[in-house]
Formats: C-alpha cells, structure tokens, sequence
C-alpha cells in the first residue's frame, strides 16, 4: 500500500467514525470499535488521522457491520416481496462510505473497470469506481445511436422473454480487471450477462459485489461462473 492509498484509507476511516457517531455517544462508539473514547474523539473531529491497522478495522470490520445494519434499516419489502431501495440508491454520500468497505472486505483484485447495468446500480458503480481510480461502465437493453461497434449478451429467461445488454466496444479492454457490481442481485441474470459481456472483451474478472442479495439463487449463479470473489453487503428475504 502506497502513502496515497494509505491516506485515502485513514480518510474514510474518519468517515465512517463520522457517520457512527452521529447517532451514538463516544462512550458507545468506544464499546463498538474497541477504540479509546479520547483517541475517537480526535479523529471524528479531525485534529489526528488513526493508524492504517485502526483504519482498516474500522472500515473493513466495524463499518461492513454497521453499514450493513443501515442498509437493512433501509430496506422496504412490499406485499409481493419486491425490494423497494430508493433510499439507498439515491444516496451518493453514503454510497461513497460503502466503497472502502467493500475494497477492504470482500478481496476483489483491484479493477481497471467497475462494470453494471443500467439504471440503478450506476450510482453504486460510480461510488466503487472513483474509489479505485478505476472507470466505470455500464451496459444498456438498447444500442447508442452514435456507436458502431458493441458487445452484447443474450438471455432468454424462465418467463420466455429474451433480455440483451450492449457495452460500446470501446468500453472495455483485453486483459482489464473488471469488478462488476449492482445494487440488487436475485435470480442472477443480469450479472452473468454482465459476466459474458466481460469474457466477451477477454477480459479478467475481479469479482461480483451486489448491496443487496435477494435469496440465494443470484449469488450462487455467479459463483458458478468465475472463481472470482463473490459477496452481497446484506440479504433480503
């Protein structure tokens, strides 16, 4: 780890204590992260940046539980069990914490690439992809207009209707690490036509991160399309 990725580390390690403190006091805050009151106090209010062991543990132990527990807060379910996260969505600040939990909890090998699917998980996309330095694409059910040349993937579904995605060619490189992620995973369709947009670059595949994983179908489909990491923040059932 490089002093830049260090800094950028113990930064959003103040974020994430920011954030728990808000609705806690040190003492409680203390009793959470098994971190002294007093040292707490100096990095919420910024006179003093924590070490990158502290960092780490905060953002990557601490802040994958507790960013978990908000995302379940958040979470509405209606009658027929759809997952209504609009409330999440629409959050870029608290996407933007979410991003280093991520990078520091499930493994992924750093991306050249954050790839997802129109609409919903671009925000996600964009939050993950600025954190790595990385770029961010996503793919549509229609062609740009302006674009000559596209991958696509081809899926008929259970229900008998075929779903497409395209990419611009140019979106992606041979050889580039692709992280692709989605706020929601549940029959996992979508991400293994985001997988075969991938291959189909011959690029490499650095994982499959979803926010929210509804059931097990999804994840255990994407596990058994790449030897990549795999992982969802919370579940939904």
């Amino acid at each position: 780890m490089n002093r830049a990725e260090k800094a950028t580390l113990q930064l959003q390690a103040v974020s994430v204590l920011g954030v728990l403190k808000e609705t806690r006091t040190y003492a409680e805050l203390s009793a959470l992260t098994g971190l002294p009151a007093g040292d707490l106090n100096r990095y919420v209010n910024g006179h003093v940046l924590p070490g990158v062991e502290r960092a780490r543990t905060v953002v990557g132990e601490v802040g994958r539980e507790t960013l978990a527990a908000e995302l379940d807060a958040r979470i509405e379910l209606d009658e027929e069990g759809y997952v209504d996260n609009s409330g999440i969505v629409f959050d870029q600040p608290f996407l933007d914490l979410i991003a280093p939990v991520v990078a520091e909890s499930f493994g992924f090998e750093r991306p050249d690439v954050v790839l997802t699917a129109a609409t919903d998980g671009i925000t996600l996309a964009a939050a993950i992809a600025s954190y790595f330095d990385a770029r961010c694409a996503y793919a549509k059910k229609s062609k740009e207009t302006a674009v000559e040349e596209f991958i696509e993937a081809r899926q008929r579904l259970q229900s008998g209707i075929e779903l497409t995605y395209y990419l611009p060619a140019s979106a992606l490189r041979s050889d580039e690490r692709v992280l692709v992620v989605d706020d929601l995973i549940r029959s996992g369709e979508t991400q293994e036509l985001l997988l075969e947009i991938a291959e189909g670059a011959d690029a490499r595949i650095a994982g499959v991160f979803a926010l929210i994983a509804a059931g097990d179908e999804g994840i255990e489909r994407a596990r058994a399309r790449t030897d990549a990491p795999v992982g969802a923040l919370t579940r939904a059932d």
